[in-house]
């Protein structure tokens, strides 16, 4: 009798530890769902900002290194008429290519060096603590209570590693914008175009965002009226850069 009552309790225990067990799962799916339909919007948006400021200084470090030695001057070609007024303002299609190009793959290759680690070039701009996170591929640290929308429940909770992942697709491009300067003068402005796609990386799920930027690399001030017809722009995709 004992010995039948003994396999029922432990009939009865295994049968709760069963059922402990499909509570669990049931529980961790609706968390992730949860995780993944609330929490990662409002990660991704706290984290944008630091994610464009990261952009950002890969783009000014790409452009510095692509134009140094270019006189961006030398990039678009104004025509004049017989007397002497701006008709057109056109590209050296063969000098914007080479510029283009090289901006476009430097940008690529700084963001493979974020995703491995290699961010001395950015030292600078970063306290120790974001510094050291940057070298972890870790673009910043989100705690867990922002997920509320509470003031008061904003630093609880574990932080959340937020990384990015490039996707190559960085698109550039130039454009040109003329404004009245004075007395019968232009200035015209030479813009970079650029567009990157990069994944943010959250433990559980990861999110695509677009970065667009428009950054002026030369203005110059040019005698005449503002044309009625100039090129707006000049666009490039870019090069796969493939790891090693």
């Amino acid at each position: 009798m004992r010995l039948v009552l003994k396999k029922k309790k432990k009939g009865k225990i295994f049968s709760l530890i069963i059922i402990l067990i499909v509570i669990s799962i049931i529980f961790s799916i609706l968390l992730i769902n949860f995780y993944s339909d609330r929490v990662t919007p409002v990660i991704t948006n706290y984290s944008e900002d630091e994610i464009r400021r990261l952009m950002l200084l890969v783009i000014n470090n790409a452009i510095g290194e692509g134009t140094k030695d270019v006189d961006t001057n030398d990039l678009f070609i104004p025509r004049y008429n017989s007397n002497g007024e701006i008709i057109l303002i056109d590209f050296d299609s063969k000098k914007s290519s080479l510029v283009l190009s090289d901006i476009t793959n430097l940008i690529e290759y700084n963001l493979k060096d974020i995703e491995e680690g290699n961010v001395d070039k950015f030292k600078d701009y970063y306290s120790d603590y974001n510094y050291n996170l940057l070298k972890r591929g870790i673009v910043v640290e989100v705690p867990f209570g922002t997920s509320f929308n509470s003031n008061f429940l904003n630093n609880l909770g574990p932080k959340i590693p937020v990384r990015i992942s490039f996707t190559k697709n960085v698109v550039t491009g130039f454009s040109t914008e003329v404004v009245e300067y004075g007395m019968n003068n232009a200035l015209l402005k030479l813009n970079i175009n650029i567009s990157i796609n990069v994944r943010v990386v959250l433990p559980i799920v990861s999110n695509d965002i677009d970065t667009n930027f428009t950054v002026p690399i030369s203005m110059k001030v040019i005698q005449g009226k503002i044309p009625s017809y100039y090129m707006d722009g000049f666009t490039s995709n870019s090069n796969i850069v493939k790891g090693d």
